[in-house]
């Protein structure tokens, strides 16, 4: 028996033994259903899943299954007693970084390269014999894939986005912008508080495995949104790792590089300073500047960026650097009951051995890591739920390998990052339409957790019951949970991902 997985993971594939029997399927739940399954879950994933909000591959929440990593195919021998199993790597980037640098292309050569083909990508996703469409956020790749669909159709593209009542999430008037200028067939949707928090208790069932990313419930309502209208809907998934999006690869290098200069003393001290204001008051003094900073300034979350900052002040190396960076518990072991970490990132080691530049470096982790395990899970099972495809042109092997071909000050400067895309995307849109900071998918969950969700939470949080489960140390959690509670503290990202494994086990455990 032969099993693969698509390159870069845009699909699941569980598998697993029981007893002498070969399981595997694209879903735990059907491997569930077989006769004898242990369900016995594994204290390494639940870490991991604490630390990176999502369940790594090769891991999964049970013993004794596995889900095969991405680009990799799997061999099954069923003839001599227990299943043997083996599997190895069928595609990887390991000979584009090897290779020597491609000569150095001009700007607008690049862009046209990418134009062209962008265009060649869509004209192969966009064949359908059902009705089509495709998300758009007002974001930079979503805006770029739109752009570059519409300019190859002769009839408005059907886009789609969602709305909400909190404005700092509220992306509906950019996606509303670029679909005016483009000419698209646009349909929004402004949720309600009531309809957003109606899915928080459908989570658990819609995603199978526990999984902590909270922009999950706005992947499910757009996904809900086109499905009324189409059966397949392109997206702008992969933009980010590829072109250099994410405010770490930029900021995070310049925080690097500017704190060699600073002896270990006055780093720690500096850190010190920054950590002494709590999240919470850093968030309150930038929701005082907030109205008088330029667009592009006006960051979320910015506590939780500045104590990220801390971290990298107090980092030894860039690789505990990136780590910290995308950490949400700093020691998700010491929350475990049984709990062990482990890195995710050994398999990988050959492939970051060849990068030496550490933007570069942060990119491929999250290409092999983050890009398949939490943004493609979110987007698959949210969109599988409601009966919708979702394709993402970025993520064709070609577009892939392109992007790695391009040396990274093509994508990123000091200041930036994705200006390879945001450079194509200025030549069908105006700047001002698209440039603003990265708003992400997100929901006001800190202020949920504290008013309309908190009575769901405080019961999945009680002690009795984190006692009665074992899983979690209790006073970990319960310490935390008070602290977000006062204002103290905003905890909610190292929350978030306790709740939706304990809503997991309310669904399939007990």
């Amino acid at each position: 028996l032969t099993l693969a997985r698509d390159r870069l993971g845009e699909k699941p594939l569980y598998y697993g033994t029981v007893g002498d029997t070969f399981l595997f399927g694209s879903e735990l739940r059907a491997l569930r259903c077989f006769p004898g399954f242990s369900g016995s879950i594994d204290r390494e994933a639940l870490t991991l899943l604490l630390r990176h909000n999502y369940v790594p591959s090769p891991w999964s929440i049970f013993e004794n299954v596995r889900k095969l990593p991405a680009a990799s195919i799997c061999r099954v021998t069923l003839e001599q007693g227990a299943p043997e199993v083996r599997s190895e790597r069928y595609w990887s980037l390991a000979p584009l970084l090897a290779a020597p640098p491609a000569p150095a292309q001009a700007p607008e050569q690049a862009r046209e390269e990418l134009n062209a083909l962008l265009a060649e990508v869509l004209d192969g996703q966009s064949l359908a014999d059902v009705p089509l469409g495709a998300f758009l956020s007002g974001g930079v790749d979503s805006s770029l894939v739109v752009a570059a669909m519409q300019a190859q159709s002769s009839t408005p593209v059907r886009t789609y986005s969602i709305g909400f009542e909190a404005g700092e999430f509220d992306e509906a008037p950019f996606a509303s912008a670029v679909a005016a200028h483009l000419g698209t067939d646009h349909t929004e949707l402004y949720a309600s508080n009531d309809e957003v928090l109606s899915i928080v208790p459908r989570l658990a069932g819609i995603y199978d495995e526990p999984f902590a990313d909270s922009s999950q419930i706005p992947t499910f309502l757009v996904s809900t949104l086109a499905r009324q209208h189409v059966t397949v809907a392109l997206s702008g998934d992969g933009g980010d790792e590829l072109f250099g999006g994410y405010l770490r690869y930029f900021a995070g290098r310049r925080v690097w590089d500017q704190m060699q200069v600073l002896p270990g003393a006055a780093r720690t001290l500096l850190a010190g300073c920054i950590s002494a204001m709590p999240i919470a008051g850093w968030d309150r003094l930038a929701a005082v500047l907030r109205p008088v900073l330029p667009g592009r300034y006006r960051y979320r979350s910015v506590g939780q960026k500045a104590h990220k900052v801390a971290d990298v002040l107090r980092a030894s190396d860039p690789d505990a650097v990136y780590l910290d960076l995308v950490s949400l518990w700093k020691s998700p072991a010491e929350a475990v009951l049984g709990g062990r970490d482990a890195s995710i990132f050994d398999p990988f080691k050959p492939e970051l051995g060849l990068l030496k530049d550490f933007s570069e470096r942060m990119m491929f982790a999250d290409t092999m890591t983050y890009l398949p395990d939490d943004l493609l899970v979110k987007v698959d099972r949210a969109s599988m739920a409601v009966g919708l495809e979702v394709r993402a042109p970025f993520l064709d092997h070609r577009v892939v390998e392109f992007a790695w071909r391009q040396p990274v000050t093509s994508k990123i400067d000091k200041r930036t990052g994705k200006k390879l895309l945001k450079d194509l995307l200025y030549e069908y849109v105006p700047r001002e339409l698209v440039e603003r900071p990265k708003m992400g998918f997100g929901v006001p969950l800190a202020d949920w957790l504290r008013g309309p969700l908190r009575d769901w939470a405080g019961d999945l949080l009680a002690a009795e019951q984190l006692q009665r489960d074992g899983y979690f140390l209790t006073d970990a959690i319960q310490r935390k949970w008070r602290e977000h509670q006062s204002g103290e503290a905003d905890w909610h990202y190292q929350l978030w991902p306790v709740l939706m494994f304990q809503a997991w086990l309310d669904a399939y455990e007990r």
